[in-house]
């Protein structure tokens, strides 16, 4: 679990930081906004192509091969996009991060996939791995970005972006040193990327996690928009920082609660109630009357979606067939992505009109979610 940890922290690092790093670099370089905010989408964009690679994990002989080569393509892809990008034109560094971002989803549910063999057979050791995992993608997720954030002002954008190339190299090798799992199944048996998606859909459990998964993304894309929008009410720009920060340090503080004591029951249920927690808690954060009230609303939205998390991440390794799982995992990750993408934007939509706005159409869209799968659920239980 250590080795897994620390691979799985650097390559996820390496992806979660690179929209950061490209962004910086455009602008130092003299790129307009416009175009540094669409060099910025193309490396995140191709994660919803991740998926049609993602059969290879599970019919290769070693699978540990095919995500390290993601992650060594990655670094390569990103460090000759930051090379070329201040030397000229944007189309051909564009297009590079563009390649790059289709191997993300391989960085991220993609080394996830590998986890429930790694954790051992008891649902408690499972469990607990899974909590392992929701810190590797909270300390990823602030690791990444905070790091680039530093070097770029410490040095340059560019000796940030290609500094963040080398994590994604020395993480390839980090996860060739992870045990190694044999093949799911031969190339005939393992289903295309199209009937893995039909099968996610036709199968309750799975269908489930995918809703729930997506609504929840868009809706927590939110808080960030609302955290810029509500800060000259709280004191300033700082408050901003301090409030995503304070996101962060719960998405933390549920990981390591969850390595204390696993989420115990069924995987299904757990999911819907985890999603109406979150729901309450994005209702909670407008609510908060003064900044330190609002920095404790915060952190709790950060402990929810860390438990919520980590019952999607149990989903995907229960429900999901032996011969697709790691498909499963790719495109439940790579559609959360796509859906966060669409939450920020329709929050940056949204909150022209009044700060919360954005947040109370999460809340709404994730509890009408919660409330189909438990439906669903009950369905299905008494057919």
């Amino acid at each position: 679990m250590a080795r897994y940890v620390f691979a799985a922290t650097l390559v996820r690092s390496a992806d979660g930081g690179a929209v950061v790093a490209v962004v910086l670099l455009a602008q130092a370089s003299g790129k307009p906004g416009w175009l540094a905010g669409l060099l910025g989408a193309a490396i995140t964009a191709p994660h919803v192509l991740g998926p049609f690679i993602a059969p290879r994990l599970d019919t290769a002989a070693d699978g540990r091969k095919t995500i390290a080569l993601s992650a060594a393509l990655h670094g390569v892809l990103l460090g000759a996009a930051a090379l070329l990008l201040p030397a000229g034109p944007a189309a051909w560094p564009g297009l590079l991060l563009f390649i790059s971002g289709i191997f993300g989803p391989m960085l991220t549910g993609g080394i996830s996939s590998r986890l429930p063999a790694i954790a051992g057979p008891s649902p408690r050791s499972q469990r607990r791995a899974q909590g392992w995992d929701v810190a590797s993608y909270g300390l990823s997720g602030t690791l990444g970005p905070a790091a680039v954030a530093w070097i770029a002002a410490a040095s340059s954008a560019l000796t940030a972006a290609l500094v963040l190339a080398g994590v994604a190299m020395i993480g390839a090798v980090a996860v060739l040193a992870l045990p190694r799992q044999s093949a799911a199944g031969p190339a005939e048996e393992v289903p295309s990327p199209w009937r893995t998606l039909g099968l996610i859909r036709k199968h309750g459990p799975l269908r489930r996690t995918l809703g729930l998964t997506v609504s929840v993304a868009f809706s927590v894309a939110g808080l960030p928009i609302y955290a810029v929008a509500a800060a000259p009410a709280c004191g300033g720009a700082t408050a901003a920082g301090l409030l995503v920060a304070a996101y962060g340090v719960g998405n933390l503080l549920g990981s390591a609660g969850l390595m204390v004591r696993p989420l115990r029951g069924n995987a299904d249920g757990l999911m819907g109630a985890l999603s109406m927690l979150v729901a309450a808690s994005l209702l909670l954060v407008p609510a908060m009357p003064s900044l330190q009230a609002s920095l404790a609303a915060f952190c709790l939205a950060g402990v929810a979606n860390a438990l919520f998390f980590a019952a999607t991440l149990a989903a995907r390794s229960e429900y999901a067939p032996l011969e697709a799982r790691s498909q499963v995992f790719v495109w439940v990750g790579a559609l959360k992505i796509a859906a966060g993408s669409a939450g920020t934007a329709v929050a940056g939509l949204a909150v022209s009109g009044a700060a919360w706005t954005p947040l109370l159409i999460g809340a709404v869209l994730t509890a009408l979610t919660s409330v189909v799968s438990a439906v669903g659920r009950s369905r299905s239980a008494g057919a």
